[in-house]
């Protein structure tokens, strides 16, 4: 017997509201789905991400107590470095003091100061008694030129071949070859060791001048004033540097020789380990190059700041322009050293935020291989193809990339004393050369189809 109802039931699916649910399944299913997925998640979770946080977080504790630790040995390794090489190298201890022999203010300081001491020796009343005969016209002469009475004349007379004994280039060449011959004396001047020209008395470091007052003598006699010849020898002091700070700072200067290059690469391993250890190691490392950087930097600061403080609290006999050209002589390479790590800081952090996954940086990774995906373009077009290269070079870019980096940093460490321009033009090289193979790895644009040409299957 038939049954109507069944009959009535349509073939096709039923339609609601004008609409066909043929194509879309079930309301039941699509919840049962997304309850099993959502247990899964949740036993997941409980499973795994539950343990693992907190088995992370001492880990990621440690990596942040390592990255500090690096980035406040930065600047202290930056000085370790500068006072192993200027007690250990004689090259660079001479080229940091040599251009001291031109500086204008420490010309004047050093020939006041031997003319104070050659005048402590001048007996002005047996001056003339003692002069031969002959010689008394020259004298007189050199004498009357200067004017005022015989003291001051004495006195311009000795400062005039003091200055110009100084500003000669003879002075140059002693001058370094004297720094040359005692830089042995300077361990004296730091550690508190040893002999030499350079003393460290009294927290006061300072400067032999006697072969300086010889040349002055022999000036003098050469003028007419022969009794020059018999004032024995004078080993007057120049102040280099003094601060009663100094004898702190021996102890310190000690320690940092103990450290020597050992603590740059103390500091390196304690920031990449910081780094391996981090959950997130792009960011980590970002962190940890822009950290001694700002490490690095503030010593930069406090080099400038302990200069006004310094030249600040001289002794009224020292002449703070000779001071001042001192301090910065001796404080030259420590600040290129302090401008090339903060300058290779820089560019790391760049380098890792650059290649990470962050949409600013893709973003600016779209603009490089845009760019130079249009000038290929453009070079195709013209008719300058790569052949073979380009495809070789697309299969293994890779590798290019990593051995152009690795080149890279094998030449900055290599460089003898490389400055922050050194870094930086380094980097720019690698990148122009990066540039290069991405040109050459870059897809050519499709040739347009010859009318009556249709494209092969």
């Amino acid at each position: 017997m038939d049954h109507p109802e069944r009959h009535d039931r349509p073939d096709r699916p039923e339609r609601q509201n004008g609409r066909d649910h043929s194509d879309r399944p079930g309301q039941s299913e699509l919840d049962d789905l997304r309850s099993r997925l959502a247990a899964l998640e949740a036993e997941r979770h409980a499973r795994h991400g539950g343990a693992a946080r907190p088995r992370r977080r001492p880990l990621s504790a440690l990596a942040a107590v390592l990255l500090v630790i690096g980035c406040l040995l930065a600047p202290l390794a930056v000085v370790a470095t500068w006072a192993a090489d200027l007690v250990g190298d004689t090259d660079r201890y001479v080229a940091t003091v040599a251009p001291l022999a031109g500086n204008a203010a420490v010309q004047d300081a050093v020939a006041n100061r031997a003319t104070d001491a050659l005048m402590e020796r001048i007996q002005l009343p047996t001056l003339l008694s003692d002069v031969a005969p002959k010689d008394r016209p020259l004298l007189e002469k050199a004498l009357g030129g200067l004017g005022g009475g015989l003291e001051n004349a004495v006195r311009g007379f000795v400062h005039d071949q003091a200055r110009k004994a100084v500003a000669s280039s003879a002075f140059a060449t002693v001058w370094t070859d004297a720094n040359r011959t005692i830089h042995a004396s300077l361990d004296k001047a730091l550690t508190g060791t040893g002999g030499g020209a350079v003393q460290l008395k009294d927290d006061t470091v300072t400067l032999d001048l006697a072969p300086l007052i010889e040349d002055v003598k022999k000036r003098m006699v050469d003028a007419g004033m022969t009794f020059a010849s018999h004032i024995p020898a004078i080993h007057a002091q120049f102040t280099l540097l003094e601060s009663q700070q100094i004898g702190k700072v021996k102890t310190y200067v000690r320690l940092l020789r103990i450290a020597g290059n050992w603590l740059p690469v103390l500091a390196v391993l304690l920031i990449a380990a910081g780094v391996l250890l981090s959950l997130r190691r792009r960011r980590a490392l970002v962190a940890g190059c822009l950290g001694a950087a700002v490490a690095t930097a503030v010593l930069g600061i406090g080099l400038r700041v302990f200069r006004v403080f310094y030249l600040d609290r001289l002794p009224a006999d020292v002449s703070p322009g000779a001071a001042g050209a001192v301090y910065d002589t001796l404080t030259r390479f420590l600040e290129t050293a302090v401008r090339m790590v903060i300058v290779l800081g820089v560019v790391i952090a760049l380098g890792a935020w650059l290649s990470g996954p962050g949409r600013r940086a893709g973003l600016v990774r779209g603009l490089w291989t845009d760019g130079i995906g249009a000038a290929r373009g453009t070079a195709d077009h013209a008719g300058l193809r790569t052949g073979p290269v380009g495809p070789f070079v697309r299969r293994h870019r890779a590798w290019f990339t990593w051995i152009l980096v690795a080149v890279a940093v094998l030449v900055c460490l290599l460089w003898p004393y490389p400055t922050g321009w050194v870094v930086l033009g380094i980097a720019l090289c690698l990148l122009f050369v990066l540039a290069v193979v991405e040109f050459l790895a870059a897809q050519p644009p499709p040739r347009p189809l010859r009318e009556g040409h249709a494209p092969r299957s």
